[in-house]
């Protein structure tokens, strides 16, 4: 059976751009007649908000989303990823790295706005008078390869896009990369479909998925929402505070989250728009451009 599921961080309230990605993973799980769960990532417990976990989950069943199965909390799967951490070590495929993050913006080898590549410093060994600030995975020098539903094929070779990448990080946290890639394989997740600023991580998941004998999930990346000047809507920027939105703008702003999806629907009440829109459904008319936000009453 196909397995869903929407992953926020619990760090500020539902907004347009994580309505999107809810509503997207539930329409593909559906479609396929699949589960759709709920999973809650607050390993960055420094930028976690007390109570919007549960504002998050309070919102989406407002907009007709409940998970089928218990809200999971990345912060209670520490053991969890543990042991898959233990299972690099034992293979050989993570190393420490003692090198601070002015070291590597100094270093730097990506053109500017993209992601830095790691060039490797600690990859034999710490050098002399470092201390170990992080965990590497060392990415295999291949080309990984995928299927995304709505950007078609991908190949990427994360060793030259990237590097080595951080599997658990300096301040103890463990990395969202490694994280994620437990979560799916634990809890059957069998179809990712999420934000499109994402699409850039899959090739690395996938290399974990890989390195720990894991299934890789069918993908999917959806339109970014994005403000007048072209960056990511996020929870900072006042946008569309959906808990709190009346049962008017509730269906407004539900109608536009399907409209960004290809998806036009009556208005009415949210599970009946979602029924229509599950009934006309098609991932081909998902476009791959983001969609500019409407400014905020």
């Amino acid at each position: 059976m196909t397995t869903g599921r929407f992953a926020p961080s619990p760090t500020g309230p539902l907004h347009l751009g994580s309505l999107v990605a809810a509503v997207g993973s539930w329409l593909f799980a559906r479609a396929d007649g699949g589960r759709w769960l709920i999973r809650m990532e607050d390993l960055d417990t420094p930028r976690v908000v007390d109570g919007a976990a549960e504002e998050i989950v309070s919102a989406l069943e407002r907009y007709g989303l409940t998970s089928d199965a218990a809200v999971v909390s990345q912060s209670a799967r520490i053991d969890q990823y543990e042991r898959a951490l233990d299972t690099l070590k034992r293979k050989g495929l993570v190393y420490e790295c003692g090198c601070s993050r002015a070291e590597l913006a100094r270093a730097a080898s990506a053109p500017a706005g993209a992601e830095a590549i790691y060039p490797g410093t600690c990859r034999n060994g710490l050098p002399a008078g470092r201390t170990p600030r992080a965990i590497r995975f060392r990415a295999p020098d291949e080309v990984v390869a995928f299927d995304d539903a709505v950007f078609g094929r991908i190949e990427e070779q994360v060793a030259s896009r990237t590097g080595d990448f951080v599997v658990k990080r300096a301040d103890g946290p463990f990395a969202y990369q490694l994280a994620v890639v437990v979560d799916d394989a634990d809890q059957g997740v069998t179809q990712v479909v999420r934000g499109a600023d994402l699409l850039a991580s899959t090739a690395r998941q996938i290399a974990l998925q890989r390195a720990l004998d894991l299934p890789a999930p069918r993908y999917a990346h959806l339109p970014l929402v994005v403000t007048g000047s072209g960056a990511k809507i996020g929870k900072r920027d006042g946008a569309l505070p959906l808990p709190t939105l009346d049962a008017q703008r509730v269906r407004d702003t539900l109608s536009l989250a399907l409209r960004i999806l290809g998806i036009d629907v009556t208005p009415a009440d949210p599970r009946a728009m979602l029924g229509q829109a599950l009934r006309r459904f098609d991932p081909a008319r998902i476009s791959r451009q983001p969609f500019v936000a409407p400014a905020a009453d």
